[in-house]
């Protein structure tokens, strides 16, 4: 029976997708698997029996990556659950930023009590809330996975110029990126060039404020730039300058800080991009299905921490290794199972940086004295023995 402890209120989209064998609740003790979204981890201890976190969303901010890793605590997280629901966000982000339509709705509501004029006060009004068609313009879009991808077609869609720079781009997205989208060659060219500039990568050390003052510098006068990432993604006191300097025209983000709010020209969205039913839906099915494959099969996908490696079961006991990504520790292994009699019929082995996963299908069944002598290795973090598929 395998204990599933969720941290939020979690989509039944996902939970009612565990079965019988499964207990999954907030009151969970011991879980063997931890389904959250936004609630943090990062001071959390965790029980040695805990195998796995998904996160039902993108973002694993909220988790210490570091400390499972070294654990043996495989991290999911479901990287496309909520692109579309993003990618709708930025298109009316897109608008909002050139037409000051927040600024209208708002200026509109103080007509109220004024009866037949009401109609002359807004044909006088309304020319201080005029801005630019997105037609025409160009837009660039930084980093190319499952949310850039779905803005940068839609954009194109929508009569925009668009030019995408990613220097890690997939196979799989650029296979659904349209033919029509420009390939900048370096983020310089995407500054220097675009109307419009919308930033879809992860917050690393190497992204951690990519919009300062420098890359602000280089931005064509009257850039409408859209940050709905991630919000250390941004310098925010180099924005307010490039806004107060006229360099940006317009600031859009789904992360606000208090700097940020009431500031003129600054778009602030309380953190709305994956908020919708839909979303939720999609990304709590995403981890429920992650977690299941992994605690029933040992087959990982999806995972932020580990190296995706998955085998079709087919009758044999499984042996499961999370070990350090060190020469000769498959041999090592080969030789221990050997040792006592235990013939490995199919392997998968893959690394991720400092780390490996190896699963081995065995014949027969694997006795504790066995996994026990494979922990002994030095090389070896968590070893999980699952019993033969039927």
């Amino acid at each position: 029976m395998y204990q599933i402890k969720c941290l939020n209120k979690i989509s039944p989209a996902g939970t009612e997708r565990f079965g019988e064998d499964y207990v999954c609740g907030e009151a969970v003790q011991k879980p063997d698997a931890i389904l959250v979204r936004s609630a943090s981890l990062l001071e959390m201890q965790f029980e040695r029996n805990l195998l796995a976190i998904a996160r039902a969303g993108a973002g694993v901010n909220n988790i210490p990556l570091d400390r499972c890793s070294e654990s043996g605590i495989v991290v999911f997280n479901t990287p496309g659950g909520n692109a579309n629901a993003v990618k709708e966000l930025v298109i009316a982000a897109l608008l909002l930023s050139s037409r000051k339509i927040v600024e209208g709705v708002e200026w509109a509501k103080t007509l109220r009590g004024g009866g037949a004029e009401v109609g002359r006060l807004v044909e006088k009004g309304k020319s201080r809330f005029a801005g630019p068609e997105i037609a025409g313009k160009t837009l660039g879009v930084v980093g190319l996975g499952a949310v850039g991808t779905l803005v940068a077609n839609a954009a194109h869609s929508l009569g925009m110029e668009v030019y995408g720079y990613d220097p890690y781009l997939s196979v799989d997205a650029a296979w659904g990126l349209s033919r029509a989208i420009r390939h900048a060659r370096s983020l310089d060219e995407i500054l220097t060039t675009s109307d419009y500039i919308t930033v879809h990568v992860p917050l690393l050390p190497t992204t951690k404020n990519m919009i300062c003052a420098d890359t602000i510098a280089r931005m064509k006068d009257g850039v409408r730039l859209l940050n709905f990432a991630r919000g250390g993604l941004a310098d925010s006191s180099a924005v307010l300058e490039g806004l107060s300097s006229g360099r940006i025209a317009c600031y859009a983000t789904d992360f606000p800080d208090d700097s940020l709010l009431g500031a003129e020209n600054v778009l602030a969205v309380p953190h709305l991009g994956a908020s919708t039913p839909e979303s939720e839906d999609n990304c709590a099915r995403m981890a429920a299905n992650e977690l299941m494959e992994y605690l029933e099969n040992g087959n990982i996908r999806n995972s932020v921490n580990f190296p995706a490696v998955s085998m079709p079961r087919n009758g044999f006991a499984r042996i499961c290794l999370i070990h350090r990504n060190i020469p000769n520790t498959i041999s090592k292994l080969s030789g221990a199972l050997a040792g006592v009699g235990i013939n490995i019929e199919n392997m998968q082995s893959k690394a991720k940086k400092n780390f490996a996963y190896t699963i081995l299908d065995v014949t027969g069944d694997v006795p504790d004295s066995t996994a026990a002598k494979l922990k002994e290795l030095p090389e070896i973090v968590r070893v999980r023995v699952i019993c033969p598929a039927h």
